[in-house]
């Protein structure tokens, strides 16, 4: 394509973040950088000068920054950022809160329409609404309560909750007072949170009575009395009402507190060995709040490395990894993302779709440090009917749209034209993560949703609780591609011997240290996981696994995990360049392709799931590899294609290639909890063709 699908005006461009922050560091360094690429590469050269700018330009509260900024730069992992610096993460979230709690306290009006900090849509059953003075107050009620309950820095608070207000209220006050967060979504299996909660040992469980799915009811408690038991070290569960009105958290607590050997609940749920949990206090949330008064948040000062979140990776090849990380780094590193690479202003009104299971949660969250308004959802997408988000952007004034590439491609499939039934003038950036964004998204973006947008496909991971590449919103985007690299990340395409490639297919490294690296993973004394993890491929650079190019627009594009990378014949072939074409077949609804071990080599093998009514017979195995051949190459045309009913997903909706590939070969797959639909492995399972 020779011109951009979009290019922001003079106008916009002088009004970003991006430029003002542009403006400062030329101005302090006397820089003269007139563009991204300049900025990009003084960012990523001039490391401790860019991340002291990022604090200045932020606005971050602290006790003290420190005289340094960066040691043992030349370290990787090694280097610290800030050593000597202490804050508080929750006291940056909360600066808008406190700066209207103080206008209040002093008689004085607050603007219209700046007063709302948390929005809450549960499908379309459940609304709520959350002011600035309300959330503080209640951060400050329950960061009270956690103290009584004897929660001190360094304690793990766990959280099994939907995507409710009070999963940023929880995490608030849990951050006020030093303590480490880490949460998942209330649809995981049991067995899923003991691999999880069970290896960090927390001292609370939050959780909510229960959650909306496609308009259905789902109770949680019944759950939570099941795992329980095998969370030993959980003294207190605190009781969050979904609604928002005032619950019974009676049944829970007499299950737990029963001496029998089934456990039994009044409903006919289970608790396995109840009596392990004799000791453990239940409590409705509403019930903290009435019993501890609202007052000044004492915000516990801690150090730029204090753990704040645990996180996970997705464990389905085993146990998974719990993914330390800082409060200080992943302070700075989202406000970067948010306000250069998302364009986030005060008085913003920022969503995502997701969950409290995926990094993405984490992100959105942080969105209150730049003065944002965070527009929450839980439930299905698509409930009750595929505008309802668009609703949700329409009625809210949404300056910011997260979604995941299947929802888009989902949206195209569907023929939802939002451009044409939705005022979404308000409407600034879409974001787009959780895989590679396919080029006709891009076309179906730009046609349906908005013309005048950033579109920014924007990619990381849960390790770094951010982006290595994203959007500029002063720059073009170009079809197919994510616009840059992100600011302050040394991002190089190395091939496996270790040499730098540009404008060629290879592996996604950092060659150079940023404040989010993992403080390192649980139960890792002398990190030798953490370095296996990320150095070991490397030394001294951080490999991530993924398979991407830099293009000649300095821009990037994904080619999916180069851990699912296919060799037939030695060339490597990534799987999302299969998935663009693919996806292009209405007849088509997904596509999911492994390499298997065959006759000494590796064939490539697509399952494929099928659109409604639609029979897969010669003419469309045809035109599968008709549309493969022409739009890729004849190397990509699969070798076996086959149909699927249902294709296996993470939690965080992440198509898992790996665990097909063992299903394919005969491997045990280790942790299956860590599927959203375990059951769809069994669809690939001593398959009659994959033996011929």
């Amino acid at each position: 394509m020779s011109e951009p699908l979009w290019t922001p005006d003079p106008t916009r461009v002088a009004a970003t973040r991006l430029t003002a922050f542009m403006e400062q560091v030329n101005s302090e360094f006397d820089l003269g950088i007139r563009d991204y690429a300049g900025l990009y590469r003084w960012s990523t050269t001039e490391l401790g000068d860019f991340w002291r700018s990022v604090w200045d330009f932020g606005g971050v509260i602290a006790e003290t920054r420190g005289d340094t900024t960066l040691v043992d730069a030349g370290k990787m992992p090694g280097a610290r950022f800030f050593p000597g610096a202490r804050l508080n993460f929750a006291e940056n979230l909360l600066r808008n809160a406190s700066a209207v709690r103080e206008r209040l306290g002093l008689g004085m009006a607050v603007p219209t329409g700046t007063d709302d900090a948390l929005v809450f849509r549960g499908e379309d059953a459940v609304r709520r609404r959350l002011s600035h003075e309300e959330l503080y107050d209640r951060v400050s009620r329950l960061a009270t309560a956690l103290r009584g309950l004897g929660v001190t820095a360094g304690d793990r608070v766990a959280a099994f909750i939907p995507n409710l207000p009070e999963a940023i209220i929880g995490m608030l006050a849990s951050a006020s007072i030093g303590a480490t967060w880490s949460s998942c979504s209330p649809d995981f299996g049991g067995q899923g949170v003991v691999d999880r909660f069970g290896q960090i040992e927390p001292k609370i469980l939050i959780c909510a009575n229960g959650y909306r799915f496609k308009g259905k009811w789902i109770d949680s408690l019944e759950r939570v009395a099941r795992f329980l038991p095998q969370l030993p070290t959980i003294e207190h569960v605190i009781v969050a009402s979904y609604s928002g009105r005032p619950i019974d958290v009676a049944p829970l607590r007499a299950a737990l507190a029963a001496d029998n050997d089934d456990g039994k609940l009044p409903s006919g749920g289970t608790t396995g060995n109840a009596s392990r949990n004799n000791a453990t206090s239940v409590t409705a949330l509403d019930d903290l709040y009435e019993a501890h008064p609202g007052s000044d948040i004492e915000f516990t000062q801690l150090p730029f490395d204090h753990p704040l979140y645990i996180l996970y990776s997705s464990g389905t090849t085993g146990k998974p990894k719990c993914i330390v990380h800082g409060a200080g780094g992943t302070l700075l590193k989202h406000i970067n993302e948010h306000q250069f690479m998302c364009d986030v202003k005060p008085g913003d009104r920022i969503f995502y779709f997701t969950t409290c299971g995926w990094m993405m949660w984490n992100w959105l969250a942080t969105g209150l440090a730049s003065g944002a308004t965070l527009l929450l959802y839980d439930g299905n997408p698509l409930h009750p009917g595929s505008d309802v988000l668009f609703d949700l952007a329409q009625e809210e004034r949404m300056t910011l749209f997260g979604t995941s590439a299947k929802f888009i491609d989902v949206l195209g499939n569907l023929g939802v034209d939002p451009r044409r039934t939705h005022d979404l003038s308000a409407l600034r950036t879409l974001t787009s993560t959780g895989s590679p964004l396919a080029p006709e998204s891009f076309d179906y973006v730009y046609e349906h949703i908005k013309e005048d947008l950033c579109l920014s496909s924007i990619a990381g991971g849960t390790d770094i609780v951010g982006c290595f590449v994203g959007g500029n919103p002063i720059g073009p985007v170009w079809r197919g591609e994510i616009q840059a690299r992100a600011l302050g990340m040394a991002v190089e395409v190395f091939d496996d011997d270790g040499n730098p490639l540009r404008q060629e297919k290879g592996e996604l490294v950092c060659t150079k240290p940023f404040p989010s690296m993992p403080v390192g993973f649980w139960n890792d004394p002398d990190g030798a996981r953490y370095r296996a993890a990320y150095f070991e491929r490397y030394p001294g650079v951080w490999w991530h696994g993924d398979f991407i190019e830099i293009t000649s627009h300095d821009g990037v594009i994904i080619y999916g995990r180069s851990d699912a990378t296919l060799n037939p014949g030695g060339v490597r072939i990534g799987t999302a360049e299969i998935y663009r074409q693919v996806e292009k077949l209405p007849e088509i609804e997904e596509g999911l392709v492994i390499g298997q071990d065959w006759d000494n080599d590796v064939r490539v093998v697509l399952f494929v799931k099928l659109a409604p009514g639609v029979e897969f017979d010669d003419d469309l195995l045809a035109a599968i590899k008709s549309e493969i051949r022409c739009g890729a190459s004849p190397r990509h045309v699969p070798d076996v294609i086959l149909e699927v009913t249902d294709i296996p997903r993470t939690k965080s909706g992440k198509i898992t290639e790996l665990a097909v590939r063992d299903v394919v070969h005969g491997r045990p797959v280790k942790n299956r909890e860590a599927l959203a639909n375990p059951e769809a492995l069994d669809l690939f399972a001593n398959r009659p063709e994959l033996a011929e």
